[in-house]
């Protein structure tokens, strides 16, 4: 009788998952200091889809984001953008924000400055949230602005807020005794399993001459959304959404996030990895007027966008959006060491003159950690045969069963932090 030797089982087969490009976005690092129905109704992602990485055409753009070692606790960024024409010659615009953050992985209390050169002014915001109390406060104070303060706000603007799972309420003041506009602000938004609903009150800039400015339709914005969304970017979402905006527009808007999985068969991976997780965002907004005191042919209220991103693996995402009157298409490079390049261009085709024009971008990056790409764990095989038991001739590329997301898990553990779901205020 001889001796049976078997073979140690090899590794099982994982799927790669890259980070978002870029998450949370920068625009949530402010989150607490708008009202909360900017942000809900899939207006932050649809912000994103639409203007990230679109570069203004005829413009060179560079960025600069920066976090010291010695405090992790701070951070800054800082624009730059160069444009112009023979006629005209270069105009060259900038602005920096020096940020303080009291937690790393919070980003609602914190203190800001914000400085710019093609509006000198010299601002200071600051937000401070209690999540033990649900309550935080917030305040933006311009510091100098010469002689450009033309109105109330422009001396300081305060406020509060109360935000929960389900309801986020709060109010702005300007704390001028002789100011009318109280308050200057406010919103309700609350949230019913997949149905969320929202009102905004936001008198229009510069003054109202209305005598009880609450009364007057043309300063509330309404709207109601039905969505799946998720805390973590692993987890599909969508969401649909109507608002009548200040009694003049109706805009309808769609949103989804999709995580799809590719079948890869890289030389330079492990024989184990069979597949890498992809991203796929599209959005589609669609607004109207309906102000009957306006002509129809004016077009003043009338807009009509699609968008669509898809990004590949953790280095490069492609990005296109459609309108009646331009079209764009961005490509973005990013780079795998530390700090990261992102480098992107874009191509604008205007529809009217028939021309196409270029922008281009850079950014440095040090507030992340670098890009990576790992295992996920929330991926489970559709199959119920165990894959790499089977003959090297069936596990050639294109005969390897193709996995699923076991978004009920909860596996996060293993997860850069990014990727993990966050805590939940509306």
């Amino acid at each position: 009788m001889g001796v049976l030797w078997s073979k140690p089982e090899p590794p099982p087969p994982v799927v790669l998952v890259p980070p978002l490009f870029d998450y949370p976005p920068i625009a949530a690092r402010t989150r607490m200091l708008v009202p909360a129905y900017e942000l809900m109704f899939g207006k932050l992602p649809l912000r994103t889809l639409f203007e990230d990485y679109f570069d203004n055409a005829g413009t060179v753009s560079s960025r600069i984001m920066l976090k010291p070692l010695e405090d992790p606790h701070v951070d800054l960024v800082a624009n730059v953008s160069a444009a112009g024409d023979k006629a005209s010659g270069t105009e060259v615009k900038g602005d920096a924000l020096f940020r303080w953050q009291k937690d790393l992985y919070d980003p609602h209390t914190f203190v800001d400055i914000h400085v710019s050169t093609s509006e000198p002014m010299l601002k200071l915001r600051s937000c401070a949230y209690f999540p033990e109390y649900r309550l935080g406060a917030f305040g933006t104070i311009p510091l100098l602005m010469g002689n450009n303060r033309l109105s109330s706000e422009d001396y300081a603007v305060l406020g509060v807020r109360y935000g929960s799972e389900n309801l986020s309420i709060g109010a702005s003041f300007v704390p001028l005794p002789e100011s009318a506009e109280v308050p200057y602000g406010a919103w309700l938004v609350g949230r019913k399993g997949s149905l969320c609903a929202g009102a905004l009150y936001k008198p229009l800039i510069g003054g109202n001459k209305h005598p009880m400015p609450y009364t007057d339709p043309k300063n509330w914005n309404y709207a109601v959304s039905y969505g799946v969304a998720s805390t973590s970017p692993l987890s599909p979402s969508f969401n649909f959404s109507l608002e009548l905006a200040r009694n003049t527009q109706l805009i309808a808007s769609f949103y989804q996030h999709l995580v799809v999985q590719r079948r890869i068969k890289n030389p330079f991976e492990d024989n184990q990895v069979v597949g890498i997780t992809n991203y796929i965002d599209l959005g589609l907004e669609l607004a109207t007027g309906i102000d009957k005191s306006k002509p129809a042919e004016s077009g003043n209220n009338s807009l009509f966008q699609l968008g669509a991103s898809w990004q590949a693996n953790k280095n490069f995402l492609l990005k296109g959006k459609l309108g009646p009157s331009k079209s764009s298409v961005a490509l973005a490079f990013k780079s795998w060491w530390r700090p990261s390049f992102t480098f992107s261009v874009t191509a604008e085709n205007d529809h009217s003159k028939g021309t196409t024009s270029y922008g281009f971008g850079i950014r440095v990056e040090d507030l992340r950690k670098p890009s990576y790409e790992r295992a996920d764990p929330n991926y489970v095989m559709m199959s119920t045969n165990k894959e790499h038991l089977a003959p090297a001739a069936l596990r050639e590329f294109g005969q390897r069963p193709m996995f699923q997301a076991d978004v009920e898990s909860g596996n996060f553990d293993h997860l850069p932090t990014e990727l993990r779901p966050i805590s939940k205020i509306i």
